[in-house]
């Protein structure tokens, strides 16, 4: 749990089990972690933790207990640990929880206030429901990779796995609407989407397109599919993004192209559309007469929305993202401090926070499972049996 000097998160009371490996269910129980809520992730014995930067971002914030699942007295420490819970978070193969015993039914069943939340690649039930899920597939399939990258140069994924955050983040959502509902009703429920839910949701306006309109959205590059002068344009120095939602006159005046409304293939809404493409480079030969800087100065003061196309490196040196302090320094594997990503919710009251970075699979083992009312020789037990362990070592079960 975050330790923050401003006081406990607005999760404080809630305990949180989490079953999820990968980049999705963490993306879910990193949120639940960071607004304060007390989250115990349960390792197989044969797999080792997220390595590096990635695991530092995804698994902070957490206490890490292994037990096999596939053994007895490693099921029953689980179910123990869950019938304390109050949201368990998993992100197996639908199968795999059934075959396992631990699926929503079972466990709504020992606890009747659990919020049971799942993440899959294609949802619970149909006819891909058991095939394996990763965010490229989502992506392809979602359409989003169709509308990406320069007309007529194939699919092109976007350089995050942003199904994966998008999905950790909807069922994140789901939770805490869960979690309110349970105050009125007493009474817990199972919360689930995928990878192709929430990409297929992420693609709003542009599955709207087809739904609404009939048409098939294209690959549009840089610029906006249906709305103009809006994109990213060369400059004298580099490159800015532009989105013209003023009057055309004020965009024109500022870049010094006026007259450009003075020809009849530019002169109205409907001409410069017929040539877009033409407007768009006349409007870029202005562009490339100054540097980025001065044309974002310029926009700006009129209103017109303008900004630069950075690196990553350029992000974290830009001074708003610096005024936003938008990571955190905490103890990483080995002891030395890392930076991560702080959460990007400001609550005034009850702030969220990065309290530690990840703890190494199994090293909390002891600790939670006294917790759970194991006496210490119970607890050798159980670690002599390999029902639980205190480092990842042997086969897994999550397959």
């Amino acid at each position: 749990m975050g330790d923050d000097p401003h006081g406990p998160g607005p999760l404080a009371h809630l305990r949180v089990v989490d079953l999820t490996t990968a980049r999705s269910g963490p993306t879910c129980v990193r949120q639940l972690a960071d607004l304060g809520a007390d989250v115990v992730a349960v390792a197989a014995p044969g797999r080792g933790g997220l390595d590096g930067s990635d695991g530092c971002n995804l698994h902070r914030n957490k206490r890490s207990v292994i037990l096999d699942l596939r053994r007895p007295d490693g099921l029953d420490a689980f179910v123990r640990l869950v019938e304390r819970a109050d949201v368990l978070v998993e992100n197996m193969r639908p199968a795999v929880k059934h075959r396992l015993g631990i699926g929503p039914a079972e466990m709504l069943a020992r606890n009747p206030r659990l919020i049971y939340a799942s993440l899959s690649g294609f949802g619970q039930s149909g006819p891909y429901a058991d095939r394996p899920g990763v965010d490229q597939i989502a992506q392809g399939m979602g359409g989003l990779m169709s509308v990406t990258g320069p007309p007529g140069s194939g699919p092109w994924r976007v350089g995050i796995a942003i199904s994966d955050t998008a999905a950790g983040t909807f069922l994140t959502q789901g939770v805490l609407a869960a979690l309110v509902s349970r105050e009125h009703s007493g009474r817990g429920q199972w919360v689930h989407t995928s990878l192709l839910e929430a990409m297929v949701n992420l693609m709003d306006f542009q599955a709207c397109r087809w739904l609404t309109d009939g048409v098939v959205p294209g690959q549009q590059g840089n610029d906006h599919p249906t709305f103009f002068p809006m994109g990213t344009y060369r400059t004298l120095d580099g490159l800015i993004n532009i989105a013209g939602l003023r009057a055309i006159e004020v965009f024109t005046d500022v870049i010094g192209a006026g007259s450009l409304l003075d020809e009849e293939r530019f002169a109205t809404a409907g001409s410069r559309r017929a040539n877009r493409e033409a407007f768009n480079e006349a409007c870029e030969a202005c562009l490339m007469t100054e540097p980025t800087a001065h044309w974002i100065e310029a926009l700006n003061a009129v209103g017109i929305p303008a900004g630069p196309v950075y690196a990553m490196d350029e992000v974290f040196a830009d001074p708003q993202v610096a005024h936003l302090a938008m990571a955190e320094r905490v103890e990483g594997p080995g002891g030395s401090a890392v930076s991560v990503l702080r959460h990007p919710v400001t609550l005034s009251e009850t702030p969220a926070a990065v309290g530690h970075g990840p703890h190494q699979p199994g090293s909390d083992t002891r600790e939670v499972l006294a917790g759970l009312g194991y006496a210490p020789e119970e607890v050798d037990a159980l670690l002599a049996s390999g029902a639980a362990a205190t480092a990842a070592t042997g086969e897994g079960w999550l397959r």
